[in-house]
């Protein structure tokens, strides 16, 4: 039996194993973690085909077709075939960029990966299926607009990249009502068939298997750099998009801030977590804890590749949304107005470094965070330079981005509910 607590050490660094690094084309890497302690293996394709690639919810829709059939296998043959080898797919789509990823154990990765391959390459765009997934779409967008979150969080979107058509266009019904079908292939096409971006891999595989793995997939890869946009500008003002029959409001308010490269970028998530990003945050005990408007309420930077925004996200009663508000504003001048305690930085700042540890626990997570650095032209010393200014920040620092940062009048604020 233990009789004397371990010995407690502060983080001062984290020794990342680095994964292998392979040039698929001058401008497109694979990056390979190798040191798998298990069987599975994890591959993800990025593309250039985020939801601002095209307009009238092309690239959603593009996305949702991509293993919907092709000329000798159906949808329902191509998942059958990924699930009798005991593997599964995952899809997901940004801002930026779309991925598909393939889970599985490592005998099974060269077949399910043909299998994928193959389905993308030879995507056939059967008219069946077009019309199945327009419908399920359009059926799921009517959804949504009854949902005060979904309404607020699209036309937050809409109107803080109101600078940028490519960025502030949102989804409407009728984009769903007839199939495109030359806009998709020539979407199809462009994004994904001449769009991959990278590929990152985990799994404890030979290297004649990564080359196949190249091989196989590298015919896609984009020509040239991936371009993004940057230098958004929008209104700070309130918008409100009443719903009668709501029993809730929905906010979103934020403003643009910085790309992830930006000096100020780690001492603000500090300032961040303090406002509203762990349970404990100042908007989750006063707007949750002590006045009861909400179940959660939490705030957030979002990184893209030549910018970032902050956003505060929450649901409320509807006869508390002035109140709320308010409240808002009232944490975010306090942070302006008085130094941050030191108890409660302390305790931000040992948080911060938990999940940091946390984070990069395993080979799969260190690939991701290799890969969350990588796409920003960063490197591994962003994480020491991370733990260094969190341990180091003051109160006084917290209280400058305050007031350089977080006045509620640069906001923009929208509600809908």
């Amino acid at each position: 039996m233990r009789t004397k607590q371990p010995e407690t050490k502060q983080v001062d660094h984290i020794s990342f194993v680095k994964p292998h690094i392979f040039d698929v084309t001058p401008d497109v890497k694979l990056l390979w973690m190798k040191e798998v302690p298990n069987e599975t293996v994890r591959l993800d394709l990025f593309f250039d085909a985020g939801i601002t690639r095209g307009n009238k919810s092309i690239p959603a829709i593009v996305h949702s077709l991509l293993l919907s059939g092709t000329n000798e296998f159906s949808s329902v043959e191509i998942h059958e075939r990924i699930d009798a080898l005991g593997g599964f797919l995952d899809t997901d789509i940004s801002f930026e960029t779309a991925v598909v990823s393939i889970y599985c154990l490592r005998e099974h990765i060269r077949e399910i990966s043909n299998i994928v391959a193959d389905a993308i390459q030879n995507l056939s765009f059967r008219e069946t299926e077009v019309e199945d997934v327009l419908r399920s779409m359009r059926q799921q967008f009517a959804v949504n607009q009854q949902k005060v979150k979904y309404v607020a969080q699209q036309q937050f979107r809409k109107h803080l990249f109101a600078s940028n058509p490519d960025y502030s266009t949102i989804s409407e019904e009728s984009d769903y009502d007839e199939g495109n079908v030359s806009a998709y292939k020539k979407y199809w096409k462009d994004h994904y068939l001449e769009g991959l971006t990278r590929i990152t891999l985990v799994g404890n595989l030979e290297q004649d298997e990564v080359d196949a793995l190249i091989d196989l997939f590298g015919k896609w890869a984009i020509d040239g750099k991936v371009q993004h946009a940057g230098g958004f500008k929008f209104q700070a003002e309130q918008i409100d998009f009443p719903k009668e029959e709501a029993v809730q409001c929905a906010v979103r308010m934020g403003r643009f801030l910085f790309p992830k490269s930006h000096p100020d970028y780690i001492d603000f998530q500090v300032l961040n977590t303090i406002l509203g990003d762990y349970f404990g945050s100042r908007l989750m005990s006063n707007i949750r804890e002590d006045k009861g408007y909400t179940y959660g309420i939490g705030s957030g930077v979002m990184d893209m590749n030549q910018t970032g925004y902050f956003v505060i996200v929450t649901e409320v009663g509807k006869e508390v949304l002035s109140p709320t508000l308010q409240e808002i504003k009232f944490e975010l001048e306090r942070l302006q107005n008085e130094l941050v305690p030191e108890d409660e930085l302390d305790l931000v700042k040992n948080y911060m470094l938990g999940q940091l540890l946390k984070s990069a626990d395993g080979p799969y997570a260190m690939l991701d965070m290799y890969n969350g650095v990588d796409m920003y032209d960063l490197t591994l010393e962003f994480y020491d330079e991370a733990i260094r200014k969190i341990k180091n920040i003051t109160p006084e620092r917290i209280q400058e981005l305050a007031k350089e940062y977080l006045k509620y009048e640069d906001f923009l604020i929208v509600t809908a509910g």
